[in-house]
């Protein structure tokens, strides 16, 4: 799971965390869903969000899907527990609002993610990018700056 740090003090957008919470898959599934809260209690300590913007799931026919709710859930009821308010984009709001189209690719959208954020080189993993456009997405729609 990714996710992404920014810091939007004085009307500009910065970069200060990204990466991903990372489960040992031989573990069980509650086990990596205690591992999920752990580690997301912690990047909340570090870094004290005033906003967390979590990507809208849609449902579809995958292996994943029902891992991918339960971590989902998790993680809103760890944003809950630390009172962080959250707002929630599906994938085409995001494109939209970064790239100024709903249909736009990963590439688009990281090109934005790094023109944004002014960095040079692109975030890594790619989960970790995807984690920041949610977040630039997050920050757009609360500050009235979106770029549709």
């Amino acid at each position: 799971m990714g996710y992404g740090v920014i810091d939007t003090s004085n009307g500009q957008q910065r970069m200060l965390d990204c990466g991903i919470i990372r489960t040992d898959p031989g573990r069980s599934e509650g086990d990596r869903m205690v591992e999920i809260a752990s580690d997301l209690r912690q990047l909340i300590r570090t870094w004290k969000p005033d906003l967390a913007a979590v990507e809208k799931f849609f449902f579809y026919r995958s292996s994943t899907t029902i891992s991918v709710v339960q971590a989902r859930g998790v993680v809103m009821m760890t944003l809950a527990r630390f009172k962080i308010p959250v707002v929630e984009f599906p994938p085409m709001q995001i494109k939209l609002a970064l790239a100024g189209f709903g249909h736009a690719d990963k590439d688009e959208v990281l090109a934005a993610v790094m023109r944004e954020l002014e960095l040079s080189q692109p975030p890594r993993p790619d989960d970790a990018a995807d984690a920041l456009a949610v977040a630039l997405t997050g920050w757009f729609h609360g500050s009235g700056l979106s770029q549709q």
